[in-house]
């Protein structure tokens, strides 16, 4: 049997820190939440900033503990996670505080209840009039229905083991992008690709000789060029709000880039109208954003990232107007261009090549008059081969999560209800 109580029953709300953070960002410090780093049951850190321990001090009102619950007032309200042990400590703004009662209300429970059972309430208590707000009062005002506390554990170690589950996948795929990019590094940058007897060429003797082109020396047997000529490009499809409305086909946009270059499964969109064959997609084409909404900020850029179409859907894959499909004329080419085009100093060069006032568009001639070294095709097919092997298992493992996601979306709720029980 389920209790009927308010979230102020069992637990105190507080509120993240509010005010001007322009001048308290520090490069190494304290984590500090905002409202892009909380997701469904984790934390996102591709973006995380830090403060200094004095400034953690100066706002402890909103220190987090392990076990506090965040809340997201705007953006995405309603949206929440647990905090783990790694960031007990650590500060926020801008975000709902729950310290749950523990003798009344399991955190995990309550985290997997917000996220899942209250989202109308959320919605009918949000305020602001272009930029909707959940606020602490009506946090406060929350009805929970709690069946008792040995029931929430129960539901708890469900939710528990499945997000381990997931995040240990996420960890898993973050060691093989790391693998991918140190291999890039030290077969492109360093030039210890493995030579005829596979040792790393440039420590082995390999033979090195001046570019004036470039200024710098580069292995003997590789050549310069344009970029432009190594591939064709065609952008994606122009949309309406009405397009993007219903059911329809995935299509891969603007907010489908991390800062990093990686894939963003949460941006997606569903396409509804008409397309055509050529704007079509398939798995490991190389695709680049070529929008920015906002200025130029190398730290925050995704402006000229890409990112290879992961194996993840069924059927047709579509993209934007925002995205750029790099065609390569050699396919052995596009794991090189991938790498090379989420490099710091390939970035800041692409960067160059903006136009707009609030929106920044990429003026592609820019891009394809860049110049670079190119591997010969022997070193360039011995890493594609082992670049597409690391892709295609991530696509496996990101597939698991969103079997594991919906496993996990489809049982809570039942849980919750009461629809399904627990064994005695």
């Amino acid at each position: 049997m389920s209790n009927k109580v308010k979230l102020e029953d069992v637990a105190s709300l507080t509120v993240g820190f509010v005010g001007n953070m322009a001048k308290e960002y520090v490069d190494t410090g304290v984590s500090f939440f905002r409202s892009l780093n909380i997701k469904p049951f984790y934390i996102d850190d591709k973006d995380l900033l830090h403060i200094s321990s004095e400034f953690n001090e100066k706002i402890k009102k909103s220190k987090l503990r392990e076990g506090d619950i965040v809340i997201v007032r705007t953006g995405q309200p309603g949206t929440c996670c647990v905090i783990p042990k790694e960031y007990d400590g650590c500060n926020c703004s801008d975000l709902v505080i729950v310290r749950p009662n523990k003798n009344k209300v399991n955190p995990h429970y309550l985290e997997a209840y917000i996220n899942f059972m209250t989202q109308k309430q959320i919605n009918n208590h949000q305020v602001g009039a272009i930029q909707k707000h959940f606020n602490v009062g009506s946090a406060k005002e929350m009805i929970l229905y709690l069946p008792e506390i040995r029931t929430q554990e129960k539901c708890a170690d469900i939710v528990k083991v499945l997000n381990k589950k997931i995040e240990n996948n996420n960890r898993i795929n973050s060691e093989l992008e790391a693998m991918a990019k140190t291999i890039y590094d030290y077969w492109f940058l360093q030039f210890e690709f493995p030579n005829e007897d596979g040792k790393p060429y440039k420590s082995s003797g390999g033979k090195m000789v001046w570019n004036e082109e470039l200024k710098r020396e580069i292995p003997e047997e590789w050549k310069v060029d344009f970029l432009g000529r190594l591939f064709t490009s065609k952008r994606g499809i122009s949309y309406n709000s009405k397009s993007i409305e219903g059911s329809g086909v995935p299509m891969i946009n603007l907010a489908s880039f991390n800062v990093d270059g990686s894939y963003k499964e949460e941006g997606i969109k569903v396409y509804s109208g008409e397309y055509s064959e050529e704007k079509v997609v398939r798995p490991f084409e190389l695709l680049m954003c070529n929008t920015q909404q906002t200025a130029i900020d190398y730290k925050k850029d995704i402006i000229g990232k890409a990112f290879l179409v992961p194996d993840i859907f069924e059927g047709d894959i579509v993209t934007s107007h925002h995205v750029t499909t790099i065609q390569v004329k050699k396919d052995n080419m596009k794991y090189f261009l991938h790498r090379l085009f989420n490099t710091d100093y390939f970035h800041k060069y692409a960067a160059g090549f903006t136009n707009g006032t609030n929106i920044l568009g990429l003026i592609f001639s820019g891009i394809e008059n860049y110049r670079l070294e190119i591997p010969d095709d022997a070193v360039l097919e011995k890493f594609a081969d082992l670049i597409l092997d690391i892709e295609m298992k991530k696509s496996k493992i990101i597939k698991e999560n969103q079997e594991l996601i919906s496993l996990r979306d489809f049982l809570l709720p039942l849980l919750m209800n009461g629809q399904v029980g627990f064994k005695a």
